[in-house]
């Protein structure tokens, strides 16, 4: 059974409520038959009933089940409204630009939706960039207790693969934060062991990679990570992490042998903590496309709620693997 079968599986022994507010899109509406189909979560369309309905006709699609939310007629808007105002009234909002950004604004109103309670998460992102589906998050859900930042990871499935987790591999940070300071590449490297054991295994296998393994180069990003490093060990001392590792030295067993023979974790990593943003986007698409993995992602830790970005290249099986997934994180936001 695939990595993404399982997590399907998991998804449908305890359904969530997800909402997919990019209703334009025939992506979106092509997946939301297939989530439902598959029986994975229940799903809100935000959106134009009759634009709904025709898209579903038009791509011959079953969306009878889904729940389709018109934020015009809706008689949960006052209700919306009144959230929003109070959750940003410290920022300005005013009731008046609430109605205004709810009506006008599906990502807002989708968000909105999962702080009431009337959603367990949210997927959004192919057709909109990660910050436009971040900022309203961060605004209205706003950071989870204990997290110090958010962070975008990706899961990749490997076929036919050795390494890691049978070929899975959680690679962090690859959609959000640019250039991260030690600091946050500790936290980064702790959400990273969270969201591994809630999506893969309870066996986070972590490691913070370099160009260097252990001295063999020196350059202010080695340092970095070598900071990183001793941070995330004072700090978060169960996990099983090391740095500074090249990649073969933290995922090959023969290589670590030879590159980092005291290393506890060499050649066993699952979760791989990337230096900088250039390296973990550029790591990611070449692992997929290349190695003709799935990448699901990127998916957001840190978030008080699951919300969850998609890459505006995705398909619409995508978007069904990141709903389960997203589903998922609900359920273990609930235990």
């Amino acid at each position: 059974m695939s990595y993404i079968d399982i997590i399907k599986d998991k998804a449908r022994s305890d359904k969530k409520t997800i909402v997919l507010p990019e209703t334009t899109d025939k992506r979106t509406l092509i997946a939301a038959a297939h989530i439902i189909d598959e029986k994975i979560a229940n799903i809100i369309m935000v959106g134009k009933r009759e634009k709904i309905e025709d898209g579903a006709m038009w791509l011959d699609l079953d969306l009878d089940s889904v729940q389709i939310i018109d934020p015009e007629t809706t008689d949960k808007l006052d209700e919306y409204v009144n959230l929003l105002y109070e959750t940003r009234k410290a920022k300005g909002m005013t009731l008046e630009k609430a109605r205004e950004t709810l009506l006008n604004d599906y990502l807002t109103f989708g968000v909105v939706m999962v702080k009431a309670g009337d959603a367990d998460g949210m997927v959004a992102g192919c057709c909109h960039a990660t910050a436009d589906v971040l900022r309203p998050s961060l605004q209205i859900l706003r950071t989870a207790p204990g997290t110090k930042l958010v962070s975008g990871f990706f899961i990749l499935d490997v076929p036919n693969c050795e390494y890691g987790e049978n070929g899975t591999f959680l690679f962090s940070d690859c959609g959000l934060n640019q250039d991260p300071t030690a600091e946050e590449l500790a936290a980064i490297a702790d959400s990273s062991a969270k969201s591994f054991r809630a999506l893969v295994s309870n066996n986070p296998v972590i490691a913070l990679l370099s160009h260097s393994t252990k001295g063999s180069a020196h350059h202010a990003l080695v340092d970095k990570v070598i900071e990183a490093t001793r941070i995330a060990k004072e700090q978060y001392p169960d996990l099983l992490l090391d740095g500074e590792l090249q990649t073969d030295a933290a995922i090959v067993p023969k290589v670590a042998k030879a590159k980092a023979p005291h290393s506890e974790i060499g050649g066993k990593a699952n979760v791989l903590i990337f230096p900088n943003l250039d390296c973990g986007n550029i790591s990611y698409k070449l692992v997929e496309r290349l190695g003709k993995a799935e990448a699901y992602g990127p998916m957001l830790q840190g978030i008080a709620r699951p919300v969850n970005d998609l890459s505006r290249g995705c398909s619409w099986e995508d978007i069904v693997g990141v709903v389960a997934l997203t589903a998922v994180q609900a359920q273990n936001i609930d235990e």
